[in-house]
């Protein structure tokens, strides 16, 4: 349950979307302990002109290869957020070739009643999860 949306310049083809997918999702079961059918993925890819991510003063480049990572979930810790990051960086620079100055993640976070996996209930709150 944490549901993440990936932005991309446009241009990966099937097997290199699934890669950076499947990476992701290692990272997450991993520092989240989510259980692994717990996989909320969505992609969006863009024209280069339409994604300016730039470095807040850190002094590194963009490339094509950019991920904007943004993470909708219910509160992690602090060790597990970092976790995620460190994770989440290794897997998509072993399986993807994404360097560490190419990956932005953003986490927001919410609560049980934020969340409806379908039917018109809040699982969460019903006991069904």
């Amino acid at each position: 349950m944490p549901l993440i949306r990936f932005d991309l310049i446009e241009g990966r083809d099937e097997k290199s979307l699934r890669n950076l997918l499947d990476a992701a999702h290692r990272a997450v079961v991993k520092a989240f302990g989510v259980p692994e059918r717990d996989r909320y993925q969505i992609v969006h890819q863009h024209p280069a002109h339409e994604l300016i991510i730039e470095d807040t003063g850190l002094g590194f480049e963009r490339s094509k290869n950019l991920v904007v990572i943004s993470v909708t979930s219910k509160q992690r810790s602090d060790d597990q957020k970092k976790d995620f990051y460190k994770t989440l960086v290794q897997e998509l620079g072993e399986n993807c070739g994404i360097e560490p100055n190419d990956i932005m993640v953003s986490i927001v976070t919410n609560g049980d009643a934020d969340w409806s996996f379908g039917l018109g209930e809040a699982q969460f709150l019903n006991g069904k999860l």
